[in-house]
């Protein structure tokens, strides 16, 4: 996968060098908005990048209330504009979580330890990827660039 990514850098790189600043900068913002969607479609559906599904939930039998957790998907409030978040900074663009929520997606995203909450136990998280890239993302990465250069050749 790094190196379609490579390919598609190294074939766009020429191209993005010819463009203003101003131009570079609609662009990115462009792009991460629809790499923001493509995201929040695929973390909704519950798929890894790879298109595995995710690692399920554990059962609760320790709880004392029967139904105190919803059973819905995981991550969909997460999946909102409020915490997944694009950015662009001059011809750059950034989508990620930031700010309290980046604790725990990181650890969903790499597998890892930690607390449920302040004083409360500590969880081993199986690995769930929330950011990845994925065919179509790479697609629409090609595309929207593409579609952009053409509207300035008009």
């Amino acid at each position: 996968m790094a190196d379609d990514l490579q390919a598609l850098e190294d074939w766009a790189a020429p191209l993005l060098a010819k463009l203003e600043a101003k131009e570079r900068r609609q662009l990115a913002r462009s792009i991460a908005r629809e790499l923001r969607r493509s995201q929040r479609e695929r973390i909704k559906a519950q798929r890894n990048p790879d298109g595995t599904p995710y690692t399920p939930r554990k059962p609760q039998r320790w709880r004392a209330k029967q139904g105190s957790i919803k059973r819905r998907a995981m991550f969909s409030k997460l999946a909102t504009t409020k915490w997944l978040k694009a950015t662009t900074q001059g011809d750059t663009a950034e989508l990620g979580f930031f700010g309290s929520v980046a604790r725990i997606v990181r650890a969903h995203q790499y597998g890892m330890r930690d607390r449920v909450d302040r004083n409360g136990p500590t969880i081993d998280y199986p690995q769930r990827e929330l950011l990845g890239f994925t065919a179509e993302d790479r697609t629409i990465i090609r595309d929207t660039l593409i579609d952009h250069l053409t509207r300035l050749d008009r």
